[in-house]
């Protein structure tokens, strides 16, 4: 039986910081900032996958009170929410994301991110959709404060 499950996270942007999204660092003036490696992409992803088996969410999992996560690459969450699907005899079918980015354009990097997050997921890199868009200079996202990412997973579960 197919389960579905969505995902959002956003990040403010910070001076000091690398930018990473979707494991890939990402040239730009400004970082996002956050307990982890705070990359927006990966974090929705793990929601949308974790929500498909009604796991909760990343925070529940990985909690930014907890020390051992500070500045850790968000590949490990990625990670865990794969564990967390073959542990219930599912099947990871697909991932849906975009990021919603006034500055920088991150469409040059989807290729790198859609591998790397194939790679954290153990699927293939055709099973991972990555879209970006700006938010047309209006809210957070527009006055170059913040990024956020939003996506949607499908799992093939036991019923």
């Amino acid at each position: 039986m197919i389960h579905v499950g969505i995902g959002y996270d956003v990040h403010p942007l910070v001076a000091g910081r690398k930018l990473i999204l979707g494991g890939v660092e990402i040239p730009h003036t400004k970082g996002l900032d956050g307990h982890s490696d705070a990359d927006a992409l990966m974090h929705a992803i793990c929601d949308a996958v974790l929500g498909t088996i009604g796991a909760g969410d990343i925070g529940q999992f990985f909690p930014n009170t907890d020390p051992r996560w500070k500045g850790a690459p968000s590949r490990i969450f990625l990670e865990e929410a794969a564990k967390q699907v073959k542990a219930r005899g599912g099947r990871i079918v697909n991932i849906d994301a975009t990021i919603i980015a006034q500055a920088p354009k991150v469409l040059p990097h989807a290729s790198a991110m859609k591998a790397n997050i194939a790679t954290a997921l153990g699927i293939a890199a055709t099973k991972v959709g990555i879209k970006a868009t700006t938010n047309e200079h209006l809210g957070f996202v527009g006055r170059e404060e913040g990024i956020a990412a939003m996506a949607v997973a499908s799992v093939d579960l036991p019923e």
